[in-house]
């Protein structure tokens, strides 16, 4: 599926840093976060990434020209990963659970395909 970066931000900000996202970075699109544990991990490649601040278990960073970005859940169920596919634009690919599904869907991320095992594709 294809989306934003934007949207992935917003998606990942739900997923893992909801409470603890600083509202003043929620609409600054050089601003975005990492986990660095290897259990729910997010991991941005970029051009440029500075950190700016930690809080608890998350790093704020600058970015600037993203052009990746990991997202592994805690309980190991859903791996995705976003590659640059034009400025903003990328490709979104992965396992995911229903709950992230869900929550992509709640992002703004609606083209969803789910392939099933087997190779049978729903939408």
């Amino acid at each position: 599926m294809y989306c934003t970066l934007e949207e992935l931000k917003r998606f990942l900000i739900e997923s893992t840093g909801k409470t603890k996202f600083p509202k003043k970075y929620l609409n600054d699109p050089r601003i975005m976060f990492e986990r660095r544990n290897e259990v729910g991990k997010v991991y941005i490649e970029a051009e440029s990434k500075r950190d700016i601040e930690e809080i608890e278990d998350i790093v704020i960073v600058q970015v600037e020209n993203v052009l990746g970005v990991e997202y592994i859940s805690k309980s190991g169920r859903t791996q995705l990963k976003w590659r640059q596919f034009y400025k903003n634009f990328g490709k979104l690919f992965g396992k995911a659970s229903p709950n992230t599904i869900v929550n992509l869907y709640e992002s703004g991320i609606r083209d969803i395909r789910v392939i099933k095992k087997g190779g049978e594709e729903s939408k």
